[in-house]
């Protein structure tokens, strides 16, 4: 799919509440992490991208994080977390493609990763990995989940192996964490890695 069209299939599935993948709550295991953050942490720069309807952003807001940024190409979903969030900063909503974040403009402390990663055509998977690692300031961190499962399936979500993961990121990253998440949604148990890298310098 080109941008466009992709931007277009989001939008459609949020319009029509076709998001079987949506918890409806914050992923266990990323609210474990964040609550478990220094109180220094709390003015890092988040980036949370492809968000969705975005409960981990706003977990962080409501546990004190200022410096959060969503990013997500699907109207739909910014504008019903701007309605459940009226006091979130308007300019860390940001409704654009990913890919086209420029590094000269954004960079972050650290990402969280949820569900991005599968809903992108697994052809850009090296290009993610490249991505990430330029809007992140040097020595900082990618955290969170990547599906271990194959789906069996030609839409997101696109699933993966530890093995494929682990030889995509490590050109770019040291890999510090990829392990069986213990702590899954009861629907996702068993099928996610929780995964904490740190870039290069």
């Amino acid at each position: 799919m080109e941008n466009v069209n992709q931007a277009e299939f989001w939008q459609q599935r949020y319009e029509q509440d076709s998001i079987g993948w949506d918890m409806g709550q914050v992923s266990p295991p990323l609210k474990a992490y964040i609550d478990q953050l220094p109180e220094s942490a709390k003015e890092q720069a988040i980036l949370v991208p492809g968000a969705g309807n975005a409960y981990e952003v706003g977990y962080l807001h409501e546990q004190g994080f200022t410096n959060v940024t969503l990013v997500d190409f699907a109207p739909a979903p910014i504008a019903a977390f701007a309605e459940r969030y009226p006091d979130f900063p308007v300019k860390h909503l940001i409704c654009a493609d990913f890919f086209e974040l420029s590094p000269e403009q954004y960079q972050f402390d650290w990402v969280l990763e949820q569900t991005f990663f599968c809903a992108i055509n697994p052809s850009r998977r090296d290009e993610y990995v490249q991505q990430m690692a330029a809007l992140l300031k040097p020595n900082s961190k990618l955290i969170g989940l990547l599906f271990d499962k194959d789906f069996g399936r030609e839409e997101p979500p696109f699933g993966g192996t530890k093995a494929e993961y682990q030889q995509r990121f490590e050109q770019h990253f040291d890999i510090e964490i990829m392990e069986p998440s213990y702590n899954s949604h009861p629907a996702r148990q068993g099928s996610e890695l929780f995964i904490k890298m740190r870039v290069k310098a």
